[in-house]
């Protein structure tokens, strides 16, 4: 066989969302596999943002993952960035005119991890021109895989997801977050807190941004509220509550982009009620 004749070996094509499901649940499988083993762990921003190097292996494998089918990519991974909102703010214009951008929290919930409560996520989100066109969220715990295409839907366990029916924040379960930003987001997230708890049903705080949205999607939650987010937490949450039916803002209500931190996700109907709520205590995260 002369060189011209050679065939060069190239990796099968597969869809996005078809890679962003094979990188989301391996990485899921591994982490599981990890847990209770963590030996070192590492503060970031504050001591309440943890990192192992669990966070840091699944990373790595994920982008491998996604950069054997598409080497042209960008990815913004959450081990990749340095500590704190100005790093996340400034990380992320610096890639966001990537025409595709994957967008990769390898464990969401680490502190969860580390003690072993099992309510963690892989989150894979990716952005063609700035829009988030596929969202994957994994929970290894439950073996659950959350998976939305723009303009496709979004579904779990294969069965088609749609928002909660709440019609009133009286009967809402509202999820909230504690962030690991103890000087300037938490005293506003807990203002969110104090004023939210008195006018729904109830509150939950699972410490997974991305599960919290997967769940609004599949209408086990009525909404989700937090600031001081970044881009990994929310990108394919964001989409998995759009394509259910589901309205997700920031906390004033402008629409959700790549650079919205302080979120408001809901089934719609309680949108504006809870917004007004979070204007009226001051925490909105835009005073």
């Amino acid at each position: 066989m002369n060189e011209k004749e050679k065939t060069p070996y190239v990796v099968t094509s597969k869809s996005y969302t078809a890679v962003a499901i094979n990188a989301a649940s391996k990485a899921g499988e591994w982490i599981k596999s990890r847990l209770g083993t963590v030996s070192e762990l590492g503060i970031k921003y504050s001591p309440q943002d943890l990192v192992t190097e669990v966070d840091k292996g699944a990373e790595q494998m994920i982008r491998r993952l996604i950069l054997t089918h598409f080497p042209e990519h960008a990815i913004l991974g959450e081990e990749g960035v340095e500590p704190g909102p100005e790093a996340s703010a400034r990380a992320l214009q610096e890639i966001q005119d990537e025409e595709y951008l994957w967008i990769v929290d390898p464990v969401d919930g680490t502190t969860n991890f580390v003690h072993g409560f099992p309510f963690f996520s892989v989150s894979i989100g990716l952005a063609h021109r700035g829009e988030v066109i596929v969202g994957v969220i994994y929970d290894p715990s439950r073996d659950e895989l959350f998976v939305a295409e723009k303009g496709k839907g979004a579904y779990v366990h294969g069965n088609r997801m749609g928002v909660s029916g709440e019609q009133e924040l009286a009967h809402s379960l509202v999820a909230v977050g504690f962030p690991a930003d103890p000087n300037y987001t938490l005293p506003i997230n807990m203002a969110a807190v104090q004023a939210l708890a008195p006018q729904v049903r109830n509150l939950r705080a699972g410490g997974s941004a991305a599960l919290h949205l997967a769940y609004v999607a599949a209408g086990r939650l009525s909404a989700y509220t937090e600031i001081g987010l970044k881009p990994w937490d929310i990108a394919a949450g964001a989409l998995l509550v759009a394509e259910s039916g589901g309205t997700i803002t920031d906390t004033v209500g402008t629409p959700y982009d790549l650079s919205v931190s302080h979120i408001v996700a809901s089934n719609g109907k309680i949108h504006d009620a809870l917004t007004g709520v979070l204007k009226e205590a001051k925490a909105t995260g835009m005073e």
